[in-house]
């Protein structure tokens, strides 16, 4: 099977070794090419031909993603793009889904999570735009738990994510927690209804340790004690997922 090859532009020297280095094995996926600059790496994309998904990074020096972007419109380029970036605003990420990007990843990002888009990208062929809302969703699913300083290694994150997100689209499922959740995110992580549990605790646990306090006490303040407890699992995912249903309008 011919793998999946990357080409990625970002100059964060670190982040492109790291993601270079997860690949390094890989059984579909095969790093490539990197640029640090969107003139190197507009440079790359228009002379290398034996690449399939481009990551691009928005911010960087000389010229930068949206540069890239604009110049492949203009040469009607068409190519696999994923744009990773810590810059979150609404009418960029409109922007971005103008020139044809097929997803947006809010950094810091899993490996595993850019690892699901492209393959995602490259056998399913999504649409050409954005899913706007679910995209933006996720990143602001993704910024609150960053906030509230859940650190995204840890498997408690992943869950938490997760399980936010179905709470979102089904609130039906707030009524079944234990019954209907836990089992669901067991389901897709390959694990059992205990650890997902135990480990949702730990991560609630490390926030309480290391998050932004005026915004646990914005998000938690009114439904426990933050003094004296910590939210259990239920409160925590469930406050998470009425904030964004609030700010979506979807109620």
């Amino acid at each position: 099977m011919k793998k999946i090859r990357l080409l990625m532009i970002d100059d964060n020297v670190q982040l492109v070794d790291a993601v270079k280095e997860y690949f390094k094995d890989n059984e579909k996926i095969e790093f490539v090419y990197q640029a640090s600059d969107g003139i190197e790496g507009l440079k790359l994309i228009e002379t290398k031909e034996d690449y399939d998904v481009i990551i691009l990074d928005l911010i960087m020096p000389n010229k930068d993603g949206l540069y890239v972007l604009e110049e492949m419109k203009k040469k009607n380029m068409d190519k696999n793009i994923i744009v990773s970036t810590s810059y979150n605003a609404m009418d960029v990420i409109r922007e971005v889904s103008d020139y044809g990007v097929k997803y947006y990843l809010l950094k810091p990002f899993d490996f595993s999570d850019l690892e699901k888009r492209i393959l995602q990208l490259y056998n399913q062929k999504p649409s050409k735009n954005i899913d706007l809302g679910k995209n933006n969703l996720k990143i602001s699913i993704t910024k609150t738990l960053h906030d509230l300083g859940i650190p995204s290694h840890i498997k408690g994150y992943q869950y938490i994510r997760e399980g936010v997100e179905i709470l979102f689209d089904r609130p039906d499922v707030i009524g079944g927690i234990t019954k209907e959740l836990y089992p669901e995110l067991a389901g897709r992580f390959s694990t059992t209804v205990s650890r997902v549990e135990r480990a949702i605790r730990h991560a609630i646990e490390v926030s309480w340790n290391r998050g932004d306090w005026d915004l646990m006490e914005e998000l938690f303040g009114h439904s426990v004690d933050i003094d004296k407890a910590k939210p259990t699992n239920s409160e925590f995912m469930v406050t998470i997922a009425d904030k964004l249903r609030l700010e979506y309008h979807k109620v």
